[in-house]
């Protein structure tokens, strides 16, 4: 008589990851939202697309039936929504996205929850959505960097000082997320690719994608290139478009920072 040895199973192994998302936060009248919504997907075709997003439904408070109806709306206009965040709702019906318990929002002084949010991410119109990241850990977009084609030299390299150094150029479809500090790109950055940084960013050759400083709050970031072909510019949420910058800053060197509650975009001499 044989006797087979019991197999051992194998334990299902769970492991918790971070990753950036974009809060919106819908206010009433709806309507008006919404086409504060269009307007910034007309100005940034794609923007959203592929990413996920955080609904927070705190400030509208709205019914189950009016929040089906919501996620159909953004839905239709390519933003798809991963999860939602609403107080004192454990879940809601089971063909809408899960909600989000005790969220908090990464800001550059640290995971903060939400009765203690700085109130300076307000919602008002030219106000980019609100970007949230893991502050404990570089969240990475895509490739998260230049797509070297060899190692060393085209390596992006954190500095002691928590600076992101890329060497190489940034591709179309690429995207950097550095929530520790400043970037600085030595090469071009390419059309449809797009730079999130907690500190400034500083392109050596021409910015031609996305570029968005003081993405945790740092009101007093900057975005310097040497020749601005951007398609959007935003520090601290606030954003201007290519469309906005046409004829006045393009193809120029340029910085971009806030002055007060307004994004200025200024030639460097």
């Amino acid at each position: 008589m044989t006797f087979a040895a019991p197999l051992e199973a194998k334990s299902i192994r769970f492991r918790a990851r971070s990753f950036v998302a974009f809060t919106l936060t819908p206010e009433a009248p709806l309507d008006v939202w919404l086409e504060g919504l269009d307007h910034w997907i007309g100005n940034s075709p794609g923007y959203f697309a592929g990413r996920p997003v955080v609904l927070d439904l705190n400030t509208l408070k709205p019914d189950v039936a009016a929040i089906e109806s919501l996620v159909d709306v953004l839905g239709h206009r390519g933003i798809r929504v991963y999860a939602i965040e609403l107080d004192g709702h454990a879940a809601l019906a089971p063909n809408l996205p899960p909600v989000l318990v005790g969220a908090k929002e990464a800001t550059t002084d640290g995971l903060l929850p939400r009765e203690a949010r700085a109130e300076g991410f307000d919602k008002a119109e030219g106000r980019a959505p609100k970007q949230l990241a893991d502050a404990g850990s570089s969240a990475k977009v895509g490739d998260g960097k230049a797509d070297a084609s060899k190692a060393g030299d085209s390596e992006p390299q954190v500095e002691a000082s928590g600076t992101l150094m890329i060497k190489a150029p940034i591709r179309s479809g690429q995207a950097i997320v550095h929530p520790h500090g400043d970037v600085i790109v030595l090469g071009s950055v390419a059309s449809g690719s797009e730079i999130i940084a907690a500190g400034s960013i500083h392109v050596y050759g021409t910015l031609r994608g996305r570029a968005s400083a003081g993405a945790l709050g740092n009101r007093g970031a900057r975005i310097f290139c040497r020749k601005n072909e951007a398609e959007l510019l935003a520090v601290d949420g606030w954003y201007v478009t290519a469309e906005e910058m046409e004829g006045v800053s393009r193809g120029k060197p340029v910085q971009a920072f806030l002055d007060g509650d307004a994004l200025r975009v200024s030639t460097l001499s």
